[in-house]
């Protein structure tokens, strides 16, 4: 086995040297914690922060803590007052939760703090390596029967260290700027989402409702209530599940030939996707199944209301038996109902009372035939389709910067450090 790097694969201008092996105790100071007594009112309710691990979730920095304690209770704990810089790390089941510190305050016995020795180590730089922190503290932990990394244990972790505090800081700082517009973007993708939940819940009538709280200029009739065989085409075709059992074994699957679509496709809602195919002669025997463009394609297995329109870009195909096939009449827009069964709790609550007594993986026919739908006119379901796509599209463009950035960060992370 080779030397490890003593360099990392990308760092900043102007920095050449080795990179050196040091124990994490050589250059921060690591501090547990204590609770004071639960009984005793007079030690709670201060202004001592007093963190539990509970509250670290996906923060970065901590400003204030969900319980204080009061001095009497403090000097009669084992906690200790950690300064602002500190790295908070849960020590217990749930190892390797970390945030920052923005002022003093003390934690419970389920933490091994980092305290940075001034001008050693770099309170973002640490915890940037919070993962390498993490699988350290799982695998020094993992021996006792209640998994717990000790203070001790925790002082022994070896890392290589830049050779000078100004590059921990540039390397912190620029993981800072990063995970800020990581924060930033899953804000503008948690509110976008928010504004489409909010606006779901007004765009449609409440149930007993014949009109919705909102909608667009230009619309006042009632809408109506239709059972879904009342949207569908004539002929049992309209609603169709793929072949089952036997229809579709193995043996019948060819290298080329017309598509089989299965459930990643209806998940994706990519078509393009997919490598099972059958013969055209099979193909004819099974044409009752095919899918056509503007079909709604409804998952049976699985997730409930994960359904895709049949693009008409999509090639030739059937479809398996973990999938239902619905085309509608000149009453509705395929899309719409996409919309409701997907985002709406309504219809969510529907499936619910109607599966009361199944056993359900998923959905099945005869659940998806009773389902009651508000309608209104077409016009004013094109408008709404409209404007949810427009939301959707604007959650797909956060969701992928997001990712774009989470991808960054987690390739910079692999590069900056040794």
């Amino acid at each position: 086995m080779g030397e490890k790097n003593s360099v990392p694969a990308i760092r900043f201008v102007g920095f050449t040297d080795d990179w050196e092996q040091r124990e994490l105790g050589e250059i921060a100071e690591i501090v547990g914690g204590g609770t004071p007594s639960t009984g005793n009112p007079q030690y709670w309710d201060g202004n001592i922060d007093w963190y539990a691990p509970a509250e670290i979730a996906d923060q970065i920095y901590l400003e204030s803590s969900q319980r204080k304690i009061t001095e009497l209770g403090y000097d009669s704990s084992s906690a200790k007052i950690l300064p602002p810089g500190t790295v908070l790390f849960t020590s217990r089941a749930g190892i390797g939760k970390t945030a920052i510190l923005t002022r003093k305050g003390c934690t419970n016995q389920g933490f091994q703090s980092i305290v940075p020795h001034k001008g050693e180590l770099d309170s973002y730089f640490i915890f940037s390596r919070t993962e390498e922190l993490k699988r350290y503290g799982e695998l020094v932990g993992a021996g006792s029967t209640f998994v717990e990394v000790s203070g001790k244990q925790m002082a022994a972790m070896e890392l290589m260290m830049p050779s000078t505090m100004r590059e921990q800081q540039q390397i912190g700082t620029f993981f800072c700027h990063l995970d800020h517009l990581i924060t930033l973007h899953q804000r503008k993708y948690s509110r976008v989402c928010n504004i489409k939940k909010s606006m779901f819940e007004r765009m449609f009538p409440r149930e007993g409702a014949t009109v919705p709280e909102i909608r667009f200029a230009g619309f006042m009739d009632a809408w109506e209530q239709r059972k879904l065989p009342e949207l569908l085409k004539n002929g049992s075709s309209a609603m169709k599940i793929g072949p089952f059992g036997s229809a579709l074994r193995k043996e019948v699957f060819v290298e080329e030939g017309v598509k089989v679509y299965a459930q990643e496709n209806v998940f994706t809602g990519d078509f393009s996707i997919g490598d099972y195919y059958i013969t055209e002669e099979k193909y004819r025997e099974l044409q009752s199944c095919e899918l056509y463009p503007g079909d709604l394609v409804i998952s049976m297995m699985g997730t409930i209301g994960c359904c895709a329109i049949f693009p008409k870009t999509a090639r030739k195909g059937i479809m398996n038996s973990h999938l239902l096939r619905l085309q509608f009449n000149n009453k509705v827009i395929p899309e719409y109902i996409m919309f409701l069964l997907k985002d709406s709790d309504l219809i969510r609550a529907q499936i619910e009372r109607l599966s009361v007594g199944s056993i359900m993986s998923g959905l099945s026919s005869s659940i998806v035939k009773k389902l009651i739908f508000s309608v209104p006119k077409i016009e004013e379901q094109k408008k709404i389709v409209d404007y949810l796509k427009l939301i959707d599209h604007l959650i797909t463009l956060h969701q992928r910067e997001l990712e774009r950035l989470q991808n960054i960060k987690k390739a910079c992370l692999e590069k900056m450090f040794v």
